[in-house]
């Protein structure tokens, strides 16, 4: 056992026992081993060094390796937990853990402040949100009209920052998650649904009801 951990450790770097990640996660070891399945496929599809680039990482969440996304940058810095420029297994698994459906809520908005804050301030800016919107209505290959973008971000803010001081910090945030709870739909990465047959069922699994439009 030990010589096959040490085998499988050098192929790839940062492997931890299923079992071990397990016990710190919401995953069963049988995800765990799913997920290495597919941390697998992933980390070998551009260069087989047993870790996910970015270019790995955009190619197989958003199948896109021809163009910059700011929104698989983000997803990918906030996995990148070592800041290397790479995500091992560890990393892999332990970032996963917060879509599971099991996880609760308010990590879930924790990570969605996160993902929004990409200036690191502690607050989320008009600015950061207007990026975000724009990469993905690009990603879904859809297009408004400036004065729409506007008066999205307008209402945004409008529900959102409380104390009207132009930025959202996260308790704002978190009430106006909880009023608008289509916003934690991001957490079911559906991306992931066309990677691998074998990737656990939670990630496909969103517990929010559609909100009609």
């Amino acid at each position: 056992m030990g010589c096959f951990h040490s085998k499988i450790t050098k192929q790839y770097p940062g492997y931890e026992d299923p079992i071990s990640l397990a016990s710190e996660t919401a995953f069963s070891v049988s995800e765990v081993e799913a997920l290495f399945e597919l941390y697998k496929s992933i980390s070998s599809s551009v260069i087989d060094d047993g870790l996910i680039s970015k270019e790995e990482f955009q190619f197989a969440i958003f199948k896109n390796q021809k163009k910059e996304n700011l929104f698989a940058n983000r997803i990918f810095e906030l996995f990148d937990s070592k800041h290397r420029g790479v995500i091992d297994f560890g990393d892999f698994v332990r970032s996963l853990n917060v879509f599971h459906p099991n996880v609760p809520q308010e990590e879930k908005i924790d990570f969605t402040f996160k993902l929004y804050d990409m200036d690191g301030t502690g607050f989320i800016e008009r600015h950061e949100v207007k990026q975000m919107l724009i990469a993905l209505l690009c990603e879904s290959e859809l297009k408004l009209a400036d004065e729409t973008i506007e008066a999205i971000l307008d209402k945004t803010f409008l529900d959102a920052d409380i104390n009207q001081d132009g930025k959202i910090d996260k308790s704002e945030w978190q009430n106006f998650v909880s009023r608008n709870p289509s916003l934690l739909k991001i957490m079911t990465l559906p991306y992931l649904r066309d990677i691998t047959t074998t990737f656990p069922s939670f990630v496909f699994n969103s517990e929010v009801d559609e909100i009609a439009t």
